[in-house]
């Protein structure tokens, strides 16, 4: 995710080095983990403490930070004057991502001359850090649905209608996350929590395309199929399409049948 926030944030501004990472669990401390236009190795790994350099103090005041010439700069300290130079950079930006009040990464912009960085680089620094933010929350929340699914041996009726519905709005948000590494981790989750469901394999293996596991998710939730189609931002008769095509793989004559067949393959929770 952090990955590509930078490359948008390349693209957008026009700025030749972009790097960050994220903040380690329980140590004060960002890991400098994803790098793009850089021409030397000396940020890779490099732990930033908070409260030093440039990204430590945004990190610190949860607020982008700016320098116009950082060896020079009096305004941060400089524990890390050497990878600075290594790379080449003078003039840089660093943007905190912050997730329900708490730091979880910085992103760096940065260019090769000592120049001020205007309001549109740092605005679209900003949106860069909110699409971490928001992966970062989805994630979250996937995780602890699965945590969740995992921990009663045999979770009650109320309990699987949450993760259930949970699944269902996963899936609906990986449709509409542009980054492809972050739609993958939700849909990676979306079938771990689907396979919770059948701890035993299924003898008969069933594939069904990723529409048509979305649509039959949607039915599962009671949905009509104009209200999976809304959902889906499909028409309702492309949605008949998935659902008829799913339908026919499972062997089934309903979508009541479907849902149930979908569940004992380990498709649905």
């Amino acid at each position: 995710m952090v990955r590509g926030a930078l490359v948008r944030l390349r693209r957008v501004t026009g700025l030749p080095v972009a790097f960050g990472g994220l903040v380690e669990p329980g140590r004060p401390q960002i890991r400098i983990s994803e790098l793009s236009g850089t021409t030397t190795s000396a940020f890779s790994a490099l732990a930033v403490a908070t409260g030093n350099g440039l990204g430590g103090k945004a990190a610190v005041l949860v607020r982008p930070c700016a320098v116009t010439d950082y060896s020079t700069s009096r305004h941060i300290s400089h524990e890390y004057d050497l990878a600075v130079a290594t790379e080449g950079v003078k003039s840089v930006l660093a943007v905190p991502v912050v997730v329900r009040r708490r730091v979880r990464a910085v992103l760096y912009g940065a260019l090769r001359t000592a120049q001020p960085l205007g309001d549109r680089t740092l605005s679209a620094a900003v949106e860069a850090a909110r699409d971490v933010e928001q992966a970062l929350v989805v994630r979250d929340e996937a995780q602890s649905l699965l945590a969740a699914a995992r921990e009663p041996a045999e979770p009650s009726g109320a309990a699987w209608e949450q993760v259930r519905e949970a699944h269902g709005a996963l899936r609906a948000l990986a449709g509409r996350v542009h980054d492809p590494v972050v739609r993958a981790e939700l849909l990676q989750v979306c079938g771990r929590l689907a396979g919770a469901s059948a701890p035993v394999p299924s003898a008969c293996a069933v594939e069904l395309a990723p529409r048509e596991v979305d649509v039959l998710s949607c039915v599962a939730d009671g949905s009509t199929n104009a209200a999976t189609a809304q959902r889906l931002g499909l028409r309702p008769e492309t949605v008949k399409g998935y659902l008829r095509s799913a339908m026919r793989k499972l062997g089934t004559h309903t979508r009541g049948e479907a849902v149930v067949a979908a569940r004992r393959a380990g498709l649905l929770p």
